[in-house]
């Protein structure tokens, strides 16, 4: 008996679709449900996107010593950037080498103090009706913490942190030895017509980036450097830590100059009312000459951000990420606003006459 082969189904399956608007519309919600996708799969993987973006950061800080270096010192990148890093290297642990011992000493000083000072502050808050009970106190505060919750655990321990900033580290490194290829390699995900604007757009973030980053760290010395001086000659205690810790919260604006104004003016009472006051002093001289002169110069040499956008994004993401989120929202930002920026152009150009 010959064999007889199956006929073909031709009759329409429970899967296909012949209506253009239903198959538009299913397009449609692929799209939003990718979107939702998406926005969970970067909530979910929020730290190890922070780390790779700080990661990104220091390589432009890297990458803008190299450029810099290589102004007045005509050798290979590579040359140029191993000098920068051992420079780096030797600055950081000279310093240390040199003030390590002081500084140990006044940081253990100054968490007992502040620590005695808060306490202090909390007991009259609650002896003068402003604040609730103790317990109450130290239940909102747990409530508080807790709330943040795993996004920013791993910071809890000092092993936690060391970790994260030696992968930052690393991670820079080796986006700072060879960029291009990381810049090929992004370009290459993209649809080819796309390339040639990624590529436009990526250059003008590295710029905007670099002058931003060397915009902050010549902000945090100048700033750093300036408090400690005046501390010393306001007689402040622990002049050099809290110095050191105003440059290092400079990198963060806005919040970081209330934060080491608190550590100031705590400090400062703690030895006196005449030191306290000195310390307020200080603060608000550093903090105005750092707002009407600092800021201003470096602003017009490097990225001009809006204050309110900048505190805003600041508090946003440092509720939602931690304490990496309210550090990288300002360079987030200024990424943000030139891809925003290339866009409006885009645009125009595309406009019709």
């Amino acid at each position: 008996m010959p064999h007889r082969e199956g006929r073909t189904v031709t009759a329409p399956g429970p899967s296909e679709v012949h209506d253009p608007a239903v198959r538009a519309e299913i397009k449609r919600a692929f799209i939003w449900f990718s979107m939702a996708g998406a926005f969970a799969l970067v909530v979910v993987l929020i730290q190890p996107l922070l780390l790779i973006l700080g990661g990104v950061i220091f390589a432009v800080i890297l990458d803008g010593g190299t450029r810099l270096l290589g102004r007045v010192l005509p050798i290979g990148r590579g040359w140029r950037l191993l000098i920068v890093v051992v420079a780096a290297v030797i600055f950081l642990f000279g310093t240390l080498y040199m003030t390590g011992v002081e500084i140990a000493q006044q940081a253990g000083q100054l968490r007992e103090t502040i620590t005695v000072q808060g306490d202090r502050l909390l007991e009259w808050l609650t002896h003068t009706g402003l604040m609730p009970g103790t317990e109450d106190v130290k239940s909102l505060a747990r409530e508080a913490f807790g709330s943040i919750g795993r996004l920013t655990s791993f910071l809890g321990s000092a092993f936690g942190a060391l970790t994260s900033l030696f992968m930052i580290a690393v991670i820079g490194l080796f986006l700072a030895m060879e960029p291009r290829i990381y810049e090929r390699g992004f370009q290459w995900l993209l649809p080819a017509d796309k390339r040639g604007e990624a590529k436009i757009t990526l250059d003008r973030m590295a710029h905007t980036m670099r002058r931003l980053m060397a915009g902050r760290l010549f902000g945090m010395f100048f700033e750093g450097l300036l408090t400690w001086i005046a501390l010393s000659i306001a007689g402040v205690p622990m002049a050099l830590i809290l110095g050191i810790l105003t440059g290092v919260l400079a990198f963060i604006p806005n919040i970081g100059a209330f934060i080491s104004g608190v550590l100031m003016v705590a400090v400062g009472f703690s030895a006196g009312i005449e030191t306290g006051l000195a310390a307020i002093i200080v603060y608000f001289v550093v903090q105005t000459f750092d707002g009407y002169v600092l800021i201003p110069l470096v602003a017009k040499k490097t990225v001009d951000m809006p204050p309110a956008l900048t505190l805003g994004t600041q508090i946003l993401f440092g509720t939602l990420f931690g304490i990496y989120g309210l550090a990288l929202a300002d360079p987030m930002v200024a990424m943000i606003k030139v891809a925003l920026e290339r866009r409006s152009e885009r645009g125009v150009d595309e406009a019709p006459a």
